[in-house]
């Protein structure tokens, strides 16, 4: 999305006289702002607010939702599957491959059919419905295996992904138990899963230390260096021994390339990611480019090492990766990438943060505070920045809304049982 933007104001007269033609290819018509899907899922922002719709944004390009299932670069065309009907085929003079990345699933028995990631808005509903619905279930039963499972919820991964979303959920459902009478703050059991030594290793070992603390003083069982060995019919089983059954299960450790670059016939390193250039273009090849989590981009700033996939690169690639295809089109010098590490930050709940800035160390309510700044004004669009503030401002006075809609999830279920019982009572008067 952001290297069409960028087309899209660099190449405004060849647009407008039909010269060039912009064409975005992606399962999704609206971009994710993925650092907000931990307060989606939370409740502090309404998960229409993180997503950008391409069209309304784009509106000088074409945008197809579809999949791409085949590509031929030096042909120049791809087998794109749209929503209905027979594949297309479509051709093209550049390429731009930035289909960003997905989670990492590993073959752990029961992991693929318990758990769930938070790598898109739909997984931010669901898992806020199936967290507080786990609530309901254990205020309406006396069973105490039922409660017991129902309120141990286990996150593995301590990146960014695992710790935010564990912190922010934990915050939740704290605010949701206070609605309820069989369920205390007490009964709740949260587990954050790390298989390294420590967490959050992009603000520092210092800071990453104080996270740990702060989290295990909120009740958060953080266990480093633990690998979850079985998920099988939600029982738990952990590499230090542990071994009890859990209804919730979010996996954030780690991601790997999309697959669609499995399908480009591009040149890929050992992790599967495109190899790129310090130009942003696709190693050994003319007229392709690549950025984002899907690449291996070298990092300039940092003699042998590639750019982490985070939104801080991604965003400044793909604006650097319009330029230079702007520039090839006009027959100028492409310009590398260089982007120095501005620091990180990490929201831990309404009102808690870590964050490192520019080599300064923010804890608690400042960091939070900048988090909150920082990714207001990064979030992409006026009309998504306007309606994240309003969310954030009307949290100010009124309580978070902590009811489940995992109704949602089956939305003809009523309708089917009415339709059940209708044919049930005509069986019985025949």
């Amino acid at each position: 999305m952001y290297t069409a933007l960028r087309l899209q104001k660099k190449l405004k007269g060849e647009l407008k006289r039909g010269e060039v033609k912009v064409t975005i290819v992606d399962p999704n018509s609206y971009m994710t702002y993925q650092p907000f899907l931990p307060e989606a899922a939370a409740g502090n922002i309404s998960p229409r607010h993180v997503v950008v719709p391409l069209r309304r944004v784009l509106p000088k390009c074409t945008v197809r939702k579809a999949r791409v299932t085949e590509l031929n670069h030096d042909e120049g065309w791809a087998i794109v599957q749209p929503l209905a009907g027979p594949p297309e085929r479509i051709t093209y003079d550049y390429l731009v491959m930035a289909a960003g990345a997905v989670p990492r699933i590993l073959p752990i028995p029961g992991l693929a059919e318990n758990g769930i990631s938070l790598k898109t808005v739909g997984e931010a509903i669901h898992l806020r419905n199936h967290v507080l619905e786990q609530l309901e279930i254990a205020e309406s039963t006396n069973d105490e295996e039922i409660r017991r499972k129902a309120l141990t919820f286990v996150f593995v991964g301590g990146g960014f992904a695992g710790v935010e979303a564990v912190a922010e959920l934990e915050d939740m459902t704290r605010d949701a138990t206070r609605y309820m009478r069989k369920v205390n703050p007490q009964d709740l059991r949260f587990v954050l899963v790390e298989a390294a030594d420590r967490i959050l290793p992009e603000v520092g070992p210092d800071m990453g230390k104080w996270t740990a603390e702060q989290l295990r003083g909120r009740g958060i069982d953080v266990k480093m260096k633990t690998f979850l060995e079985s998920a099988v019919d939600g029982r738990i089983e952990l590499s230090d021994g542990s071994d009890f059954y859990a209804g919730t299960l979010v996996w954030n450790a780690g991601v790997k390339p999309s697959p669609v670059v499995k399908q480009a016939s591009l040149p890929l390193d050992d992790r599967g990611r495109v190899k790129g250039t310090e130009y942003l273009t696709v190693e050994g090849m003319v007229r392709a480019f690549t950025a984002g989590d899907n690449a291996a981009i070298p990092d300039l700033t940092t003699e042998g090492e590639f750019c982490p996939p985070n939104a801080q690169h991604a965003v400044r690639q793909a604006k650097l990766l319009g330029d230079n295809i702007v520039r090839s089109l006009r027959g100028k010098t492409l310009k590398p990438y260089v982007h120095g590490n501005l620091g990180a930050v990490a929201g831990l709940g309404l009102h808690k943060g870590v964050a490192n800035p520019m080599g300064f160390k923010l804890k608690g309510w400042p960091a939070w505070f900048f988090h909150r700044t920082y990714h207001g004004a990064m979030v992409p669009t006026f009309n998504r920045k306007a309606r994240v503030l309003a969310d954030w401002t009307l949290a100010l006075f009124f309580k978070r809304e902590t009811v489940s809609l995992a109704t949602v999830e089956q939305p003809r279920a009523e309708f089917q049982l009415a339709a059940l019982e209708d044919t049930k009572q005509k069986e019985n008067a025949a």
